[in-house]
């Protein structure tokens, strides 16, 4: 005999329990969520692609930026320059590369310039917040003169913050002994145009002048004086310890006399070419192992084809005035995995025997630019708002917002559903018992009925 009616009978209701729903809901997530959450752990592989990428075309930019013909200083793999030195009473230093000039600079130093500085009477600790009314304080410099009435200022430290705020001088009240103080005096700038010039009764008093006019040489402890040297046979009078001559910033740290030898240094056009020349195969390679890669988390290879492709279109160009010259012709050479490679012993001959016409090929004029200067202008553009580099990456941002919005609809739909399944469930369960209660009861009745 059964033991059910329809499944009634035996204990169905506890089939439909919580850990049922919890079954249903991860099966049907593993077929809607988990493609979704498959694509953005890819999205972000795909990002740190493009970031290597990116690095590798700023490095290219960085290794074309000698032969860009309006370069940041104005000075290209050409014009830089290799300097020998003697002596150390000077150091050299090149602010212009460009607009130095060849051979040897002798320089000859016989004075430094330096700074006006005096220096008060010795104060107390016990004196030295009591100034006092000693009279006027006038200081003069670069022409103008300052008058600091001393009844207005209650200690030297109001005073000399009071002396600080005039264009010209600096001032401080310094420490100078185990219980002796200074109010020391500075022109801001060294050099006689910047001297200072004390007086007025408090002068007197504090020690600057022995009479408020004459200067007391005890405390003039420093006097303004210009630099004076000789350079290339030419006499030099100034305020500072600089000198900027062509292109060459001369700096005098002591007496004595140096010299600078500058010649042109076309070791760096073939070093600076090698960098390009490595940097593009590094960018190849890593673009090729994307391309060619099945399982490449990189969404457009086409974009990344692109990049080399706007290279190789510049490598392969025409260039010089006469649209006679390519790099093939002095050394490159490209081999069937789209690398290039450089035959140093042929570039280094173009450099010493053709360095115009290299030039020309490279960095170019205004009127015809080289492929330098063409390919910085390139790459540059690849990472403007509405270049290939600046694009994908717009896309990938774009992608990965719509696969989180995707996720989180498709998160919120499970939940929905699975929450109205759960309540259908728990009043299934409520039927199915009531269906059993009543089954029970009604095979007693049989059972009663059948012993008798």
């Amino acid at each position: 005999m059964a033991e059910g009616v329809l499944g009634m009978g035996s204990g169905q209701a506890s089939a439909l329990n919580s850990e049922l729903i919890d079954k249903l809901k991860a099966a049907e997530r593993k077929a809607r969520v988990e493609p979704i959450e498959k694509n953005i752990e890819n999205i972000e592989l795909e990002k740190e692609v493009m970031v290597n990428i990116n690095l590798k075309v700023s490095e290219l930019l960085d290794s074309i930026k000698p032969f860009d013909l309006f370069i940041s200083g104005g000075s290209t793999a050409f014009d830089q320059k290799a300097a020998t030195t003697s002596g150390d009473s000077v150091v050299f230093d090149a602010v212009d590369v460009a607009n130095l000039n060849k051979g040897i600079t002798s320089v000859n130093v016989t004075q430094l310039s330096q700074k006006d500085v005096y220096q008060s009477n010795t104060v107390t600790s016990a004196q030295k917040d009591t100034l006092g009314d000693i009279g006027t304080l006038t200081i003069s410099v670069n022409g103008t003169s300052h008058d600091f009435n001393t009844a207005d200022y209650a200690t030297y430290d109001e005073l000399k913050d009071a002396i600080n705020v005039t264009a010209g001088i600096n001032a401080s009240f310094d420490q100078v002994g185990t219980d002796s103080f200074r109010l020391i005096l500075k022109s801001e700038e060294s050099g006689l145009d910047n001297a200072l010039t004390i007086s007025g009764t408090a002068s007197q008093a504090l020690g600057f002048t022995t009479d408020g006019t004459t200067v007391n040489n005890t405390n003039h402890i420093l006097t303004a004086q210009n630099m004076n040297a000789t350079i290339d046979g030419v006499d030099y009078d100034v305020s500072t310890n600089s000198i900027e001559i062509d292109g060459l910033k001369i700096t005098a740290n002591k007496l004595g006399e140096s010299s600078i030898n500058i010649t042109d240094d076309k070791s760096q056009v073939t070093l600076q070419m090698q960098s390009f020349v490595d940097k593009y195969n590094e960018l190849v390679t890593m673009i090729d192992d994307e391309v060619y890669n099945g399982d490449s988390a990189v969404g457009d290879k086409s974009a990344l084809r692109n990049i080399l492709d706007q290279l190789k279109d510049k490598l392969f160009g025409e260039y010089g005035t006469n649209d006679d010259k390519s790099v093939f012709n002095y050394g490159l050479d490209l081999d069937k995995s789209g690398k290039i490679s450089l035959d140093v012993t042929k570039f280094n001959s173009a450099v010493e025997n053709n360095l115009s016409d290299l030039k020309d090929l490279l960095v170019g004029s205004a009127e015809k630019e080289g492929l330098g200067t063409q390919l910085k202008s390139v790459i540059d553009e690849m990472k403007f708002s509405d270049g290939i580099l600046s694009i994908y990456d717009d896309n990938i941002d774009k992608r990965e917002e719509t696969l989180t919005k995707d996720k989180e609809k498709a998160e919120e739909s499970l939940k929905s559903k699975y929450q109205e399944l759960a309540a259908q469930f728990a009043a299934y369960g409520s039927i199915i018992n009531s269906f059993e209660s009543s089954f029970s009861g009604l095979k007693m009745m049989i059972a009663e009925s059948t012993s008798s």
